[in-house]
């Protein structure tokens, strides 16, 4: 897996690496029992705070998508044991999709990055499935 942060970007580093750490594991790339670097080793490769790294990893427990362990470290968990209720989810999707279009997007290209993107993360998954 490959994390790669923008420190010149208005979305907070601790958000950028929860968010290609949820990426990762809907594309396949990270699986249940994966390890996460430990976060001293995460914030020297790329500069920052370990509290930053540490804060990315708290976000990711609380949703249940990893589990924290002191001997293990950071490993992604086998089933999401909070899984987000579906008002949450939709209130993000709201928001994105205002964004679209107070930005002029046109839904037929909205719906089309939408499908592709849907379409990119069971690909990688139907590839793992035998």
């Amino acid at each position: 897996m490959i994390l790669s942060i923008d420190l010149a970007s208005e979305v907070p580093i601790y958000q950028q690496l929860r968010d290609q750490i949820v990426e990762a594991i809907a594309e396949g790339v990270l699986t249940a029992g994966s390890s996460l670097p430990a976060t001293r080793t995460l914030a020297a490769d790329f500069g920052i705070n370990f509290h930053t790294v540490n804060k990315a990893y708290d976000l990711l427990r609380q949703q249940g998508l990893i589990r924290l362990n002191r001997k293990s470290g950071a490993v992604v968990t086998a089933a999401v044991t909070d899984p987000m209720v579906p008002s949450d989810w939709a209130a993000k999707v709201r928001t994105l999709l205002a964004e679209a279009v107070a930005r002029g997007i046109p839904p037929d290209e909205v719906l089309r990055t939408c499908s592709s993107m849907l379409d990119s993360f069971g690909a990688k998954q139907r590839e793992d499935t035998p």
